[in-house]
């Protein structure tokens, strides 16, 4: 990278709450909020999943939307998360500075869609969602809620998507294409969403167990994570005191499958490494590894070969899907402030379930939040279908 980019905001919705205060404190406390299905209208009500609590009509009264408006709850979830980087970046007035808005998302409006789907065959009441369905259209409705954006655009590449909207907004930061980036996603829940992964077979009926020997699979969850990036000199002409920085980023596609890593773990391993030669660091720089952790038999598996061929000493490793779910797009940008808070905190958010260890692996997750020393360097991992592998770098100025 040709500037140093800097973290001046973040923000989060989540099954935790709906914001970094409650994140941080369901995080410490170990608190999941992983329950049986509460707003999904859904036959799948044995499957527990990590649902943002308030219904779509409590979400618009929050947001002074009228309930009469068109809204989607992506786009419900991912305003408020949005709104609350902004402030603490003090970005209320952006009107002397380029700002893009990238946002990504794969399920898009197809909650409202598969709902509005009878009225759509009968009658032109509920035609407003139709153009909703699209991913596009979640990012343009986020952006004009919060208005003052010169650019937006939207990234669509499954569990990595808004880990590579940071990627990108690091990228045109450091070309000068823009002077602030908002980068993450959002995501919620839909039947399509329940009813594809169930097709895979990789659900789990309980609460997830990432790298347990007995873990079953997913459970999924919805949520949002957004970062304010900019350049170092930018922050400091504004006045603003960062509170971290993306130190390095890799992507890589292994392409072996389209839902499975390969069985080495080549992709999360070549991403992983990246990231952190892009930082300019070593492995065994990184004091905590976020993974992607997913509980399904595959990711955890290939996930922590990937990582003990690269790092000759372990350092802690954990994932936190057991306490929101798998946000699946919203993932990465969500992760990354979890990522941000341990930095700033100093603390290891532990991997909640965790009972007998992997026979193939050489390492236990992390169980105990107290380190072993200061958290400087977060290496976050967001990994996609298709083996679309995305890993940052997060470190402490």
């Amino acid at each position: 990278m040709c500037k140093e980019i800097y973290i001046t905001g973040a923000g989060v919705v989540s099954a935790l709450g709906m914001d970094k205060a409650a994140t941080l404190d369901a995080l410490v406390n170990q608190r999941s909020g992983v329950e049986p299905v509460r707003y999904l209208q859904t036959l799948h009500t044995d499957l527990p999943v990590g649902e943002v609590k308030h219904s779509n009509d409590e979400l618009c009264e929050m947001l002074d939307i009228p309930s009469s408006e068109a809204f989607i709850r992506s786009s419900l979830l991912g305003i408020p998360a949005v709104r609350e980087a902004l402030r603490q970046a003090r970005l209320e007035d952006r009107s002397a500075l380029r700002v893009a808005f990238l946002s990504g998302i794969t399920v898009g409006g197809m909650d409202c869609a598969e709902l509005m789907y009878p009225d759509f065959l009968q009658n032109d009441t509920k035609n407003a969602y139709i153009e909703l369905n699209d991913c596009g259209a979640c990012t343009g409705q986020i952006a004009d809620y919060i208005g003052g954006f010169d650019m937006t655009t939207t990234i669509v590449t499954a569990c990595s998507s808004s880990a590579n909207t940071i990627m990108m907004g690091a990228d045109m930061i450091g070309s000068g294409r823009a002077d602030v980036v908002v980068a993450g996603g959002t995501e919620c829940l839909s039947r399509y969403h329940v009813n594809g992964f169930n097709t895979l077979m990789i659900l789990d009926k309980h609460r997830c167990r990432p790298f347990d020997r007995d873990r079953a699979g997913i459970n999924l969850g919805e949520g949002a994570g957004y970062l304010v990036l900019e350049a170092a000199e930018t922050a400091k002409q504004r006045g603003v005191v960062p509170v971290g920085k993306i130190a390095g980023y890799r992507n890589v596609c292994d392409a072996y499958h389209q839902t499975a890593s390969s069985p080495d773990g080549l992709g999360p391993y070549l991403a992983m490494k990246g990231a952190i030669e892009d930082a300019g660091l070593k492995p065994e720089d990184i004091d905590y590894i976020n993974a992607h952790g997913t509980g399904t038999p595959n990711n955890d598996l290939t996930e922590g070969l990937a990582a003990m061929r690269l790092f000759e000493k372990m350092p802690p490793i954990a994932s936190i899907k057991a306490y929101t779910g798998h946000t699946t797009s919203a993932a990465g940008g969500f992760e990354a402030v979890v990522s941000l808070l341990a930095i700033e905190r100093n603390f290891l958010p532990v991997n909640m379930n965790f009972r007998n260890k992997i026979e193939e692996h050489n390492f236990l997750p992390v169980t105990n939040p107290e380190p072993q020393r200061p958290v400087r360097h977060i290496l976050s991992n967001s990994f996609g279908f298709g083996g679309n592998d995305s890993a940052i770098v997060l470190s402490k100025i």
